[in-house]
């Protein structure tokens, strides 16, 4: 008992091989998966007989069971001791579901099946295109390609037998492609009647002469990487400061938008805070929107472009990068901060003269502090173990105290300052930042108080109806609903 599998090939009975041919001719039945094919018009002009599946085509409700049927009658007839040879059309290993099945069930049943080699449409179709197929290629059958990914290579669309099924596949394929891509369409390769046919995708479905023996080719489609640019905010602004722009915007001076970068950078550092990627995305915008705007004008008085803000930015940073961009090496994160150090002060030279130059006077008094600190820390000025900071903290606090006591509101206030500063340095010792702290107890009060307001307003109540007990008690709930 055996099987044996051959291919007509994509065109008629010439280009099978001799051994195929010699199976052909001498099996005790020739079975044809079907008999829509340009090759079995010469196997009746030889005189070979040959059984067919078409009628299953029409029979059962789907490819699957016909494919099933086929499998199934191809191994009863071995199974009778026939010799069979059972004949698709192009080559049995390319998108031909049958012979999977064929040879699953064989093995299962003691039965030998063999496989000669056939020409498939696959290689008419490399021939006519010139397609190397070691460049890449994705071959599909046209029922699966509403499933296909984004590919970059090559693609064969197999089984594309008639209009409708050309029209579903033109559909799936103009959301990965532009409408008008140029595609081939290619019919009946290898017979007298071959057609290679250019054509824009989206006429893919209107080619009258669709049938069974047609293949579509798409040639890898180079996607466009979007560059990523600056320029459409670039000349936003640009018309924004024109004439005929907006009144607003031409009035501003880099000072009067001062406050607005710094109000960014707090939006930004909230929308961190809060892990929320959508708003980071926006806050980041707009903080790279005060940029572009600063650089707008100072572009108009001639002073420096964005561009120039750019090409600063990135040759300082590979400046301060030798471990990444030259040949330095570094052991660890903090042999990076000492080395970034080392070429700032290289690069500052002359401009300063004190250890404390070159901290930003505009900064938020905790953040000041913490800098004028670390700044000092850097040259020795700094307690080396932690428990002389929590004694000036405890020193800060008594002096504080003392002078509350005595009602002296000047000597307070400077003593407040010291109280801070003290507790700053406590920060920067345990790697802490105040500033991001404080924010983070500040939005915790508001929406701690925030829930006490909500409260009171679903009770009907005003604030002066509540006694502080009363207010405490929600302050408490409040804890518990918004530990942080």
């Amino acid at each position: 008992m055996d099987i044996t599998i051959v291919g007509l090939g994509p065109g008629p009975l010439a280009l099978i091989t001799l051994e195929t041919l010699e199976k052909i001719q001498t099996a005790d039945v020739l079975l044809l998966r079907t008999t829509r094919h340009p090759a079995v018009a010469d196997l009746t002009a030889r005189g070979i007989k040959y059984q067919e599946y078409d009628r299953l085509y029409d029979e059962l409700p789907t490819f699957d069971a016909v494919y099933q049927a086929i499998a199934t009658d191809v191994i009863d007839r071995a199974s009778q001791g026939l010799r069979v040879v059972y004949a698709v059309p192009g080559s049995p290993l390319v998108a031909e579901k049958t012979v999977p099945l064929i040879r699953e069930q064989a093995a299962a049943a003691g039965i030998t099946t063999k496989i000669l080699p056939a020409m498939s449409f696959l290689d008419m179709l490399y021939a006519r295109l010139g397609i190397d197929p070691q460049n890449g290629l994705t071959i599909i059958d046209a029922a699966e390609i509403a499933r296909l990914p984004e590919t970059d290579t090559a693609l064969i669309v197999t089984q594309l037998y008639n209009r409708q099924v050309a029209s579903d596949a033109k559909l799936s394929l103009m959301e990965l492609l532009p409408d008008d891509y140029e595609v081939s369409l290619c019919l009946r390769l290898g017979l007298n009647s071959e057609v290679v046919r250019r054509l824009p995708l989206y006429e893919l479905d209107r080619q009258q002469d669709i049938d069974h023996l047609t293949t579509l080719y798409v040639p890898p489609y180079q996607r466009q990487i979007e560059t990523f640019t600056l320029n459409p905010l670039i000349d936003v602004m640009a018309r924004l400061r024109s004439p005929g722009g907006c009144v607003w915007d031409i009035e501003q001076t880099h000072a009067s938008l001062r406050r607005y970068i710094v109000e960014e950078v707090y939006e930004v550092l909230e929308a961190i805070d809060e892990a929320d990627g959508d708003k980071l995305c926006e806050e980041l915008g707009d903080l790279l929107l005060q940029i572009v705007f600063h650089a707008r004008m100072a572009e108009e008085t001639g002073v420096f472009s964005m561009q120039d803000v750019v090409h600063t930015v990135t040759e300082k940073m590979v400046r301060r990068h030798p471990h990444v961009f030259g040949e330095i090496s570094v052991r660890d994160a903090a042999e990076v901060i000492v080395n970034w150090d080392k070429i700032k002060q290289q690069e500052k030279g002359s401009e300063r003269t004190s250890v404390l130059d070159g901290i930003p006077k505009g900064l938020p008094s905790l953040m000041y502090a913490y800098k004028l600190q670390a700044k000092a820390a850097k040259v020795g000025f700094d307690w080396t173990e932690i428990d002389p900071v929590w004694g000036k903290i405890a020193e800060e606090l008594t002096e504080l105290r003392e002078a509350l006591e005595a009602k002296n509101l000047d000597s307070a206030e400077a003593e407040l300052g010291d109280v801070l500063f003290s507790v700053i340095n406590l920060a920067r010792k345990y790697n802490l930042d105040g500033e991001i702290a404080l924010n983070r107890t500040n939005r915790k009060f508001a929406q701690r108080f925030g829930y006490i307001e909500a409260n009171l307003k679903d009770r009907g109540l005003k604030w002066r109806e509540c006694s502080l007990a009363d207010l405490d008690k929600l302050w408490e709930k409040a804890k518990l609903k918004l530990p942080e």
